[in-house]
């Protein structure tokens, strides 16, 4: 049994946090952390969560007790709360973007910010870098955008099929967090899809970066907001740089992914959806079919909050401490 504390315990990820580790048994949530809520019930900001006896408490990163800390804060508020826990000996999976670059320089220039305090830490994608994951002390978990776009590509790239990519992804609303903006406003959203940063989105350097690690291949990621809650659905878009059939690229999949429980490759032709992964860990990846013009379409669809945020963050500490992998993670998708 690990004691865990979630920095950041008021949000979407931090609720998720909560709710699947309810479940895990080798796991005790001792302190969920914000300073505006400080001794607030969690039930009064995840009502779903009514049965869990916690409150929320203000404790500084330096003063943490605990085995393992998930720190589901802003980006930039990251980088001065781990390093202190890390020092004192606690593992982190960080769920902001700030150590989830290998060049420092390319996170200043995409989120605007200096990053005063680097560390050493290992991207959290557990079908890239389960091995390690295991021995990690700083875990940096990736964006939703990425897992989903990434998982979509990889057995491409790392077959070096193709050197041009392009991405287009659907996100639900919850993606952009639980402080109300005018982008997540109802009377915006309904009804609508709406592109935005459409080539300059922060993880289109990302997914870059992870894939540019197995073939030379250029990334080109463009981001919608659909009036959907939770999921992303990636459709990629390629040419590969020789001749291929659906069957072929469906049985390279099948044997990237082969032993890896959360991913599911569907048949040639079948679309992701979000409803089959809402609420699970799991990422379908489908369709493999080209048009008449050699264009290669790949598909996938992931819950952002889940595998695209908490539930990858658990899977990651999991492969950790050497538990199941699956723990407090068998929730099948909410269809319809």
């Amino acid at each position: 049994m690990i004691q865990v504390g979630i920095i950041g315990a008021n949000g979407y990820t931090g609720g998720e946090l909560l709710r699947l580790l309810n479940q895990h048994s080798q796991v005790e949530v001792t302190v969920a952390t914000s300073r505006k809520l400080a001794g607030e019930p969690i039930y009064k900001v995840h009502p779903h969560l009514q049965n869990l006896d916690l409150k929320f408490t203000s404790v500084k990163p330096e003063d943490m007790e605990a085995d393992l800390v998930f720190t589901a804060t802003p980006h930039g508020a990251s980088m001065n709360i781990v390093p202190p826990m890390v020092e004192k000996g606690i593992k982190v999976i960080d769920l902001s973007g700030d150590y989830r670059f290998d060049d420092i320089s390319v996170y200043e220039k995409w989120y605007g910010l200096k990053h005063d305090h680097p560390l050493d830490a290992v991207y959290g994608l557990p079908e890239m870098y389960r091995e390690k994951i295991k021995k990690a002390h700083l875990v940096a978990n990736p964006g939703c955008f990425p897992t989903g776009a990434i998982l979509a590509c990889l057995p491409l790239v790392d077959e070096d099929l193709t050197d041009k990519i392009i991405i287009d992804a659907k996100t639900g609303v919850s993606g952009a967090g639980v402080k109300p903006t005018e982008t997540n406003m109802y009377t915006n959203v309904a009804d609508n899809v709406i592109p935005y940063n459409v080539t300059s989105h922060r993880h289109g350097p990302e997914i870059q970066e992870k894939l540019s690690k197995f073939s030379d291949v250029s990334v080109s990621f463009t981001p919608h907001l659909v009036p959907v809650i939770r999921g992303i659905l990636s459709t990629v878009h390629t040419f590969p740089a020789e001749d291929v059939t659906s069957s072929y690229v469906k049985e390279l999949y099948d044997n990237y992914y082969k032993g890896e429980t959360f991913i599911n490759v569907l048949d040639v032709g079948e679309s992701p959806r979000l409803s089959s992964v809402r609420g699970s860990n799991y990422c379908h990846i489908g369709i493999f079919q080209q048009d008449e013009n050699g264009r290669l379409v790949i598909g996938s669809s992931i819950d952002n909050m889940v595998k695209g945020a908490s539930g990858q963050a658990i899977h990651n500490m999991n492969i950790m401490y050497g538990f199941e992998e699956t723990e407090s993670l068998e929730y099948l998708g909410l269809h319809p």
